[in-house]
């Protein structure tokens, strides 16, 4: 009994203190415990970055309208989100033309939940059951194919009206993801509307009203770029990345070009803030962790009132050469100004004409991206590149004199002249700065000759060349921009092409007639020369700001973009001016191929003409012929240079052609100096983009 007693006692004592430990000394743990809470992050969107000009005028903004979202918890149950959609429908229009076959069936499922069931028999039921093979998943999923599938018409058709606009609801409240902000209807939310579901927020939980925005653009320039819009959130191609840097899947992303390119700077940082939760899944409180702040704002090096009158300039050009003769594969035409100093991209136009199907009247449409995604034969302009290579690997000199004549190899050579020389008794002497003034095909072809350790033997002589001479030829042209990306900040640029190591191309390939080259490679390659050899990259961002209080002025600097230069030439200063005297000889030289172009303009320049027999196909009806493509390079003031330009028109006729490439560089250059008199006189001008431009939102691109 003592030891009954003495036991009992042991145990009421450690029952005491153990009720006092609890009590006393973790009672507040287990108050935590049992009102224990659930903090979740949950990110809501915030508009985008605006883009302005080197001018400040927006290019791109943000347009606000009245949204309803909806933001759905975990414990949320789908007859609590049909609930929801049916109140809402009573209060607010949807348009129910996204609605699909598969939404139909599913909503049908939800609201005949009994026959939904019964479309599957029970031996059916059983047999799929019982399939080993499958998972509990794969076996669930075959229950509801057939389900699905047993739907009749009739059965889908007995929606009315009504149901669909609950259905077009609730298919957007179940498309978001937890605790992420899905828009249920955005931008034409009428003000009545706003209102009356503003005043009954509490009976719709997880339904708010707020602002959201839309993307809008000022410019029909394509290398802006669009935006994905909720509905199409982050495209499938780019899922993991952008959910790995904490994006939500119905997301807008940049789709294409600059919004693409610089999507971290404009999408701005989200608003997060938590819902705490009670043990039993309602929230109780939403705490901000961190406020949201708008993307940063762009400034990009394009002059857009200078890029609106090239874009006529080239624009005019176009329609007048395609209603002329001969025009059948003539289709685009580019122009691409640069800063030499700076590679900041003053203007870059591409255009191209289609026959509208119903008007039957040909059409402009922007083609700017075309300059750094496409490829062409650029003819003459290549001379440059080939009389350094010359002077780099000792195919030339400075100042030396060679003799132009019509040349006749035997076999794959075949006969070359120079187009001022096409007789072969004419024995022309030419120096460097006259090969390029007048264009002499024959002496880049003796370069090209010499490069590749041989020289001409006489008339009816073989072609033999040291096939590493395109290796020599090709780099040096790399060097300066010709046959590689340019480094752009622009994505999707295309590098060079090049033909086969034959010794016929190599001669080819001197006169640019056999390698493939971009506008935008043809204007790195003169702006190179233009500035003394440094191959700079061409950039169309040039400021970042933090975002503007009002979209007219800009905000406070962040960063400035650099100067990158690429790499330097293997040319001397010496050689390198005597190509720009070459170049001079053209617009000023009793022979230059372009003389007069600048006769009795406030400015000078040096530039270089360009012819190249090309080839045009059909697609479509698997034909083609012979045609002529222009080009026409330069750079100006000569002493100083401000721009250097590029002018390209593939495939502009057979035959006879016109000097169209001449005349787009003389209105484009007159027009940069006019531009620039003018801002010298005038004050800032923050209008002058809306009045000549209309605004765009990314779905009317």
């Amino acid at each position: 009994m003592n030891f009954l007693f003495f036991s009992i006692f042991i145990l009421f004592s450690l029952l005491i203190f153990r009720l006092g430990y609890l009590q006393i000394v973790k009672s507040q743990d287990y108050v935590r415990a049992l009102e224990r809470t659930e903090e979740i992050a949950v990110n809501t969107s915030v508009p985008r970055g605006r883009i302005f000009d080197r001018e400040g005028r927006i290019l791109v903004d943000n347009l606000p309208k009245n949204a309803i979202t909806y933001t759905k918890m975990s414990t949320t149950t789908s007859k609590e989100m049909l609930e929801i959609a049916e109140e809402l429908a009573q209060l607010i229009e949807k348009d129910t033309n996204r609605i699909t076959l598969g939404d139909k069936r599913d909503f049908w499922i939800l609201k005949n939940s009994d026959e939904a069931f019964n479309k599957v028999t029970a031996e059916e039921r059983r047999e799929i059951l019982s399939d080993r093979s499958l998972t509990k998943t794969e076996q669930q999923r075959a229950v509801t194919r057939l389900t699905r599938e047993r739907i009749t018409d009739e059965e889908l058709n007995s929606f009315s009206k009504e149901d669909l606009e609950v259905l077009a609801i609730y298919r957007e409240m179940m498309s978001g993801y937890a605790f992420s902000p899905q828009v249920i209807k955005s931008g034409d939310v009428t003000p009545e509307e706003f209102a009356m579901v503003s005043e009954r927020l509490s009976d719709f939980p997880g339904v708010n009203t707020t602002t959201d925005w839309e993307r809008v653009r000022k410019s029909t320039n394509t290398i802006l770029g669009t935006t994905t819009n909720p509905n199409e959130g982050i495209p499938k191609s780019h899922l993991h990345y952008y959910l790995a840097r904490d994006y939500s899947r119905n997301d807008r992303v940049g789709r294409s070009f600059f919004e693409n390119y610089y999507e971290e700077l404009l999408q701005g940082q989200k608003t997060v803030v938590k819902n705490i939760k009670d043990r039993t899944g309602k929230i109780i409180e939403i705490k901000t962790v961190r406020e949201g702040m708008p993307g940063k704002d762009l400034v990009l090096t394009l002059d857009t009132e200078l890029q609106v009158e090239l874009e006529k300039i080239v624009s005019e050009k176009l329609l007048q050469l395609k209603s002329g003769p001969n025009s059948r594969y003539l289709d685009r035409a580019f122009l691409v100004m640069l800063d030499p100093n700076n590679g900041e991209v003053l203007s870059l136009v591409g255009k191209q004409v289609v026959r509208n199907s119903e008007t039957g009247r040909f059409e402009i449409r922007d083609y700017s991206f075309g300059t750094f995604t496409t490829r062409y034969e650029i003819g003459s302009t290549v001379k440059m590149a080939t009389l350094l290579a010359g002077y780099e690997h000792g195919g030339a000199t400075v100042g030396e004199t060679k003799i132009d004549e019509a040349l006749q190899f035997r076999g794959p050579g075949g006969t070359k002249r120079s187009i001022f020389n096409r007789s072969f008794f004419n024995r022309i002497p030419m120096n460097d700065i006259e090969a390029i003034g007048r264009s002499s095909n024959i002496y880049m072809f003796k370069i090209a000759l010499a490069i590749g350790d041989s020289s001409y033997g006489g008339y009816n002589s073989p072609l033999r060349v040291n096939l590493d001479a395109f290796e020599k030829m090709r780099s040096s042209y790399s060097a300066l921009g010709l046959g590689t990306t340019t480094g752009i900040d622009l994505p999707g640029e295309v590098g060079g092409k090049p033909g086969a190591n034959e010794p016929g191309g190599l001669l080819n390939l001197a006169i640019g007639q056999y390698d493939t080259y971009s506008p935008l490679q043809l204007a790195q390659y003169v702006a190179t020369i233009a500035n003394g050899g440094y191959r700079i990259a061409p950039h169309v961002l040039k400021e970042i700001r933090e975002p503007s209080p009002d979209g007219k002025t800009l905000g406070p600097l962040v960063q400035q973009s650099e100067v990158r230069v690429l790499n330097r030439i293997a040319n001397t200063e010496r050689e390198i001016e005597q190509v720009k005297r070459g170049m001079y000889y053209t617009y000023y030289g009793d022979r230059g191929t372009a003389r007069g172009l600048f006769a009795g303009k406030p400015y000078d320049g040096a530039g270089k003409t360009g012819t190249s027999e090309t080839y045009g196909y059909d697609a479509e009806t698997k034909t083609g012929q012979s045609t002529v493509s222009l080009a026409h390079v330069g750079f100006a003031p000569y002493d100083k240079p401000e721009i250097a330009y590029a002018v390209l028109i593939p495939h502009i006729s057979t035959g006879k052609y016109t000097y169209a490439n001449n005349e787009i560089v003389r209105d484009a250059v007159d027009k940069y100096f006019e531009l620039k008199r003018l801002k010298q006189e005038r004050p800032d001008d923050m209008d002058v983009l809306q009045e000549i431009k209309p605004t765009l939102k990314d779905d009317e691109e």
